[in-house]
């Protein structure tokens, strides 16, 4: 359902944000951003997924972006799949690779411990469980506990994030917004 509040029932002080945002990025606001800057206190994703997606890691910046697409994929959240597919493919500079991950785990050109890790939190999205065997293959893999810690970080951080921008109908932007949306990710993170 479609909040026409996250359009017009932003504080002064959110909306002199937004208007430095689109002067700035020359694109218009997308609705993440516009859920963050109207109800922080409801949303509160920012630390937890900052601290997911950009905190220290084994797992690169563009891995854990590509990790949050591919969650988002299997959520069938186009919003978070557009956002995220965008910022991994700038982090990465290759835009075949992120497309081919998500158009085939099994196929794409990527090594075989994130193939792995990906396949764990594609169980985990789609069966709301693992189970050790799951957890016992990306560790044959070479996926390290702490990478699995890490990875499963990006997934609860999503699976919220992708059932909020489904249940709010967040609105594809056009690809300039997203990777503007992108920039700003790979050089602020998500505070």
């Amino acid at each position: 359902m479609r909040l026409d509040i996250l359009d017009r029932g932003h504080r002064p002080r959110a909306k002199a944000l937004m208007a430095l945002i689109r002067l700035v990025s020359r694109q218009p606001v997308v609705d993440a951003v516009k859920l963050a800057l109207y109800r922080p206190d409801f949303y509160g994703g920012g630390p937890l997924t900052h601290e997911a997606m950009r905190g220290p890691s084994e797992w690169s910046i563009g891995d854990r972006e590509l990790m949050a697409a591919f969650v988002s994929q299997v959520n069938e959240c186009p919003f978070c799949v557009a956002a995220h597919s965008a910022t991994s493919t700038q982090w990465y500079g290759d835009h075949a690779r992120v497309a081919a991950t998500l158009a085939d785990v099994e196929t794409a050109p990527i090594e075989e411990p994130l193939r792995a890790t990906l396949r764990l939190l594609g169980a985990l999205t789609r069966e709301q469980s693992i189970d050790e065997d799951d957890v016992r293959a990306a560790l044959a893999a070479s996926v390290s506990p702490r990478q699995i810690e890490d990875a499963l970080a990006v997934c609860l951080a999503f699976n919220i994030t992708d059932r909020l921008a489904n249940a709010f109908d967040f609105s594809v932007a056009s690809p300039e917004a997203m990777n503007a949306g992108a920039r700003h990710l790979l050089s602020r993170g998500y505070r």
